[in-house]
């Protein structure tokens, strides 16, 4: 028998929010991080590199800034969220994690050699911020700033750019690593492109109030130990045990998604290895 506290159950929201300058990102995050913490300002924190524009925002409540100055080094970063997470915070903001991607750029243009392999010194630098914001005993917002992005498409002989929408100041497929991506453009409006709770996904677009992050904070809430899940899925040895955990955990389907497709994948994998001719050319398996 073993006793715990109930706070593990908890599951802890890592979310982005991107959109251009002046799209009211910042304002957003601390609506939701007033909804999270249930209107306790003294448990937030915002990581701010954009020179002290967080305390704009300070008739809001009483939350504590970090200001963070060049150079934006993942490890400075880190160390921020550190700082944060001894305080005791509940919800960390950082505004804006752009500036860590365009110091990641910088060196690497710096590098000497080819530019090609010189990505592989770049992505552990950008792991181990990503992983600090994944592995946080908070929650975690993030706000991306995007910028408008043009193509060259050819008219009678010439190259004439065309807007083709907004393009985020970070790596591609970083949406990947968060629960919730909400973009939010310059009225303010806001829709979720990326949706693992299943809270906002395909719902008419909104704007962003201190109730959206009590609706977070339920669903964070709502009693089920991820990590327990995590376990219990990565220790299916069969994909009949993942099917019965699969239903099992129907409503943490979206949470869970990448996990069974992971532990299916490695299934297959060691099935593949044991029985080789269970398997036909085509990747199906003989029933």
């Amino acid at each position: 028998m073993e006793l715990r506290k109930s706070e593990r159950k908890k599951a802890k929201i890592k979310m982005a929010i991107q959109g251009p300058s002046g799209s009211g990102k910042s304002y957003s995050s601390l609506l939701l991080a007033q909804g999270l913490t249930n209107g306790d300002f003294s448990k937030v924190a915002v990581i701010c590199t954009e020179n002290g524009s967080a305390d704009i925002y300070s008739h809001l409540g009483q939350y504590n800034v970090l200001t963070l100055k060049p150079p934006f080094t993942s490890e400075n970063y880190v160390k921020a969220i550190e700082v944060c997470e001894k305080a005791g915070m509940e919800v960390i903001i950082v505004d804006s994690m752009s500036h860590n991607w365009e110091c990641l750029l910088e060196y690497h243009s710096s590098l000497a050699g080819n530019s090609f392999t010189n990505w592989s010194k770049i992505k552990p630098l950008e792991k181990l911020f990503i992983d600090k914001i994944l592995q946080c005993d908070a929650h975690v917002i993030a706000t991306i700033r995007t910028k408008q992005d043009y193509v060259l498409n050819q008219k009678d002989g010439k190259f004439i750019p065309e807007k083709v929408g907004l393009k985020s100041i970070q790596r591609d497929g970083i949406d990947f690593e968060f629960t919730i991506v909400f973009d939010i453009d310059i009225k303010n409006f806001c829709v979720s492109s990326k949706d693992r709770s299943g809270l906002f996904f395909g719902k008419p677009e909104f704007i962003i109030n201190s109730n959206t992050g009590k609706k977070i904070l339920d669903w964070c809430n709502s009693g089920t130990n991820l990590q327990d899940a995590r376990g219990k899925i990565t220790a299916t040895k069969t994909i009949d045990e993942l099917k019965v955990l699969y239903n099992q955990y129907s409503s943490w389907r979206e949470l869970l998604e990448y996990d069974f497709k992971l532990q299916k994948e490695t299934i297959n994998a060691k099935e593949l290895l044991l029985n080789p001719q269970t398997f036909s050319t085509n990747g199906h398996t003989h029933h």
